[in-house]
């Protein structure tokens, strides 16, 4: 049998394919639970602070006491990496690694038991998927469904209510099969892809949606700064299907790959160079400033021969 990888579940570790939560937990019933998403590089978690931060904030959000103090979630981390890494070192992996909290058990609020069931769960990056994209560009496909409004969830909670990606993911397809769904607002702005924030670039200028309707991406932050010390101007402004459609590059950020730049939105070629120069020049300097070359990590590993 091949080796899996170790999740900690509430205290103990199982192989990923046998960690089991009860279907009466809250976190099956009702998707009430918070989570984050970090990822490793050649097996180090990278910006650990920056998760911690957004996984409080979203706990003190929804009011989930996870009966651990941050600092704790984040040293349980670290140490369900180091416990994971001689298997990590063997295979030459990077993953996504995702503490996921749920208010546990009870159907109404009055009835939890305030036992919350808390994960470190790993998940292998999908390189080869992402890498012919680094080739060829990603797809995108603008849906009907729309993001969260502020008065409804707030998108800057990361949570697992996720049923509108669903349906957003479904109208990408019925397009386009390989093309990543990008929301909009309830004013029609562009907000979000699934899992991931979407930026454009116009004249050399770096734009992205405002934070009114998306989650604040820890990648998309890495992009902001990485390009402001470029001395590449960012505006965070409302951007329309019309700015995409005639945007100079596009690109989307994500924890796991980063940042794949986008040749196509709605069957419409945006750039046929993949990637665009200023692309190109932020994923040189990401990839500098972690000591890994992204692109090629992601090409090395997706054994992409293409």
């Amino acid at each position: 049998m091949m080796k899996e990888y170790e999740i900690w579940l509430n205290g103990k570790y199982y192989p990923r394919s046998q960690a089991k939560i009860s279907m009466l937990d809250r976190g099956f019933k009702l998707s009430d639970l918070v989570y984050d998403t970090l990822r490793t590089f050649d097996g180090k978690v990278y910006r650990l602070d920056d998760h911690m931060d957004r996984l409080e904030r979203s706990l003190h959000y929804v009011r989930i006491n996870p009966g651990l103090s941050i600092t704790e979630i984040a040293n349980l981390i670290l140490e369900v990496i180091d416990h994971n890494e001689p298997l990590r070192s063997e295979n030459g992996d990077d993953y996504m690694i995702s503490p996921i909290i749920t208010r546990g058990v009870g159907y109404r609020l009055k009835d939890v038991d305030n036992k919350s069931s808390i994960s470190i769960f790993i998940d292998p990056i999908d390189f080869d998927f992402y890498s012919l994209m680094h080739k060829q560009g990603a797809h995108g496909v603008i849906s009907k469904a729309r993001s969260f409004s502020s008065e409804q969830l707030d998108p800057k909670v990361k949570h697992f209510s996720r049923l509108s990606y669903v349906m957003a993911d479904i109208d990408a397809t019925d397009v386009d099969p390989k093309a990543f769904p990008i929301m909009l607002d309830m004013d029609g702005n562009i907000a979000e892809s699934v899992g991931a924030n979407i930026m454009i670039v116009k004249d050399g200028v770096v734009k992205t949606p405002k934070d009114t309707a998306i989650l604040q991406g820890i990648s998309r932050k890495a992009i902001i700064e990485t390009a402001t010390n470029l001395g590449i101007d960012v505006i965070e402004e409302d951007l329309q299907p019309y700015d995409l459609y005639t945007a100079d590059e596009a690109f989307f950020t994500s924890t796991p790959f980063c940042l794949i730049p986008i040749s196509k939105i709605d069957k419409r070629e945006i750039t046929d160079q993949i990637p665009g120069p200023v692309t190109a020049q932020l994923l040189a300097a990401w990839s500098e400033s972690i000591g890994l070359d992204i692109v090629d990590q992601t090409l090395k590993l997706g054994n992409n021969k293409k």
